[in-house]
């Protein structure tokens, strides 16, 4: 009988240390469980975080390459119009050259005109003075 209550209470002791040992077991899975879902709704917060980051990412990479094209649009206006302005100081600088050369020969036809004029008023002077004489 003795040999009978050692073995029950050997039974009775290694069941309290397996359920002590089981209850240690569980709180550690429990943790473990808690710590997980902690990480889990870290992860799905970062998921969020890159989510939003990535569609930010995406609006300013559309921005960016409207902004670039609209960019080239402008560059191509800009390059049009100094084209244009060249163009334009080429013009007024053959127009200036035609004006200096189209006063010249004012100048030289005035002069002309002048002595002609000179010369006519001579004629005049001497047919009148002739007329005079005669």
């Amino acid at each position: 009988m003795d040999s009978i209550k050692k073995k029950m209470q050997t039974l009775a002791n290694e069941t309290t240390n397996a359920r002590i040992r089981a209850e240690k077991w569980e709180q550690e899975v429990n943790a473990t469980n808690a710590e997980a879902d902690q990480r889990e709704d870290h992860v799905r917060s970062l998921q969020k975080k890159i989510q939003s980051t990535e569609g930010s990412y995406d609006v300013c990479t559309e921005d960016l390459f409207n902004q670039t094209i609209k960019l080239e649009e402008m560059e191509k206006k800009a390059n049009n119009a100094e084209d244009q302005v060249g163009d334009l100081a080429r013009r007024v600088l053959l127009m200036e050259d035609n004006a200096v050369k189209y006063e010249e020969r004012v100048a030289a036809s005035v002069t002309n005109l002048a002595k002609t004029s000179l010369h006519a008023d001579k004629s005049l002077k001497a047919e009148s003075e002739c007329q005079q004489a005669c």
